[in-house]
């Protein structure tokens, strides 16, 4: 019996002992399934946390990437993008002096002639100031309008009288093209103004149209301390004037010619207005010119260009300060032919220094119709004598000639040694009475003018840009005058030592002037 019990409770352990490890096994399951679905729902929710990220992500970048654009647009919409303003001050000092010539005049309360005495002019202290304003804006990819503002006026004076003393016909008074580049008033005028069309047809083609950058030159730039002009600009010794006109120019992509191009230019020099053969015979005074540019390099450009000016008025309109009198065109004279080639250069490393060079020149040639203004004066033919004896003079053409040469050297103190010398013949006439210089225009002179200058500019760091700085300048010109009628295309000329008491001139006759001059300029 005890046997049975023993046996019974011996199986029962047995049986037992074979299911404790499948509950355990199962417990140890159960607690598996409960981490792994802990684990399933931590996946879920940082598999929902990283879709989050991404799609902030997604829109973060989204947002950077508006910005940028937002911002873009206002770069592109922003002042320094689209307008460019520069511009400039110069104080100028002027010791002028000169001598003149003893010659019959006529008296301006009666007309009847009279003999002017020689005496020597003197102005020991002529101060001025001149401001620029630049403007450029740009309307779109390639189109752009380009404007210069320009006031000029000397001291304790509104007017020209300062510099209109009567000797040369392109001082007699300021007009059209010469406002804001001889010393008149403080106002400020438009100087320039003209809208450009660049890369027409995607082709190095331009048409540029408005008051023309026509004044200030080559290589007149070098004395003045200014870049030399690009495309837009003119040999000086032949045009400084501010026209109203058009461009239509052409820069071909040529290895052997690098930095060729070529222009056509037409601008209206006096428009007349309404016209009757009762009130107004008078035609408008056109000029057409073309420039070709073979070379346009840093070391070396070189030009040739041909003007011709139509109908050429006897007068510009204008208000002769000294004279008391308005006066302007009665008359078209004639035609007149400009041909011109010159070039310009810079050599580098000579001495510790840069040598820029210059050498122009020119022929201009007259076609006088037989009109003549009211002193009787006709295109270079005729005089004040031949009107008071009835004889006029023939209607010849006249041929005239004219050199221009000069060197400047640049040194590391930023100091720059100029040397110029021109020469005009008898006949020669240039048309350019925009020039700043105050006797009269150096290129259009009859004879031998001279000019050494120095410039020095501070050491001062550009801040508005890369091209502003401040300079001195100081500098001597003399005119030694061989012929009559410099700038002046009305009226033969006479030679200066045939000149008498006795001859009937137009004009006082100045056969010396000399000026000293210094300036303090200011480019931004």
């Amino acid at each position: 019996m005890q046997r049975k019990h023993f046996t019974r409770r011996l199986l029962t352990g047995l049986i037992a002992s074979l299911f404790m490890p499948v509950a355990a096994q199962a417990a140890d399951n159960a607690e598996l399934l409960k981490k792994i679905e802990v684990l399933t729902q931590q996946l879920e929710q940082l598999k929902t946390q990283v879709q989050a990220s991404q799609q902030a992500s997604k829109e973060a970048v989204a947002a950077v990437d508006e910005v940028k654009e937002k911002v873009k647009r206002n770069e592109d919409k922003s002042l320094d993008k689209w307008l460019t303003i520069g511009g400039d001050y110069q104080f100028r000092y002027d010791y002028l002096s000169g001598k003149t010539k003893a010659f019959m005049g006529m008296d301006p309360a009666t007309g009847a002639p009279v003999m002017m005495p020689s005496y020597k002019p003197k102005n020991t202290a002529m101060y001025t100031n001149r401001f620029g304003l630049n403007l450029n804006a740009k309307a779109t990819e390639s189109i752009s309008v380009t404007a210069r503002l320009l006031m000029y006026k000397t001291w304790g004076n509104d007017n020209d009288s300062a510099t209109n003393a009567g000797y040369f016909a392109d001082r007699m008074g300021v007009f059209d093209g010469t406002l804001g580049h001889v010393p008149s008033s403080n106002y400020l005028n438009v100087d320039r103004l003209y809208a450009t069309w660049n890369n027409i047809a995607d082709e190095n083609i331009w048409f540029s149209i408005g008051r023309r950058p026509s004044t200030g030159g080559q290589p007149r730039n070098l004395s003045q301390n200014e870049p030399r002009p690009g495309t837009g600009g003119v040999p000086a010794l032949l045009v400084d004037y501010a026209f109203d006109g058009v461009t239509l120019g052409w820069a071909p992509d040529i290895d052997a010619l690098p930095g060729a191009f070529a222009k056509v230019c037409y601008g209206r020099g006096y428009e007349s207005g309404f016209r009757s053969q009762l009130t107004n015979s008078l035609k408008d005074t056109d000029m057409v010119g073309l420039q070709v540019v073979p070379i346009d390099t840093d070391a070396l450009r070189v030009y040739m260009q041909y003007n011709r000016g139509m109908n050429i008025f006897d007068s510009p309109s204008l208000y002769a300060s000294s004279w008391g009198m308005n006066m302007g065109p009665t008359t078209n004279v004639g035609d007149i032919d400009w041909f011109g080639a010159g070039a310009i250069g810079l050599i580098k490393g000579v001495g510790p220094g840069n040598l820029n060079w210059f050498a122009d020149i020119a022929m201009s040639k007259t076609h006088p119709n037989s009109n003549r203004n009211f002193m009787g004066l006709g295109l270079m033919t005729g005089d004040l004598m031949g009107m008071m004896t009835g004889d006029m003079g023939p209607n010849d053409s006249k041929t005239g000639g004219a050199i221009y040469l000069g060197l400047r050297y640049d040194l590391p103190s930023r100091t720059k040694l100029g040397l110029e010398y021109n020469r005009g013949s008898k006949n020669w006439i240039t048309f350019a009475p925009a020039s700043y210089d105050m006797w009269t225009s150096k290129v259009g002179a009859r004879g031998n003018v001279y000019e050494a200058y120095v410039i020095q500019e501070l050491d001062q760091k550009p801040i508005s840009s890369f091209l502003s700085k401040a300079f001195f300048r100081l500098g001597f010109q003399y005119y030694d005058f061989q012929y009559t009628g410099s700038n002046n295309w009305m009226g033969a000329p006479v030679k200066l030592s045939n000149v008498t008491d006795t001859t009937m001139l137009p004009m006082t006759p100045l056969s010396k002037a000399y000026n000293a001059y210094a300036t303090f300029e200011v480019k931004f």
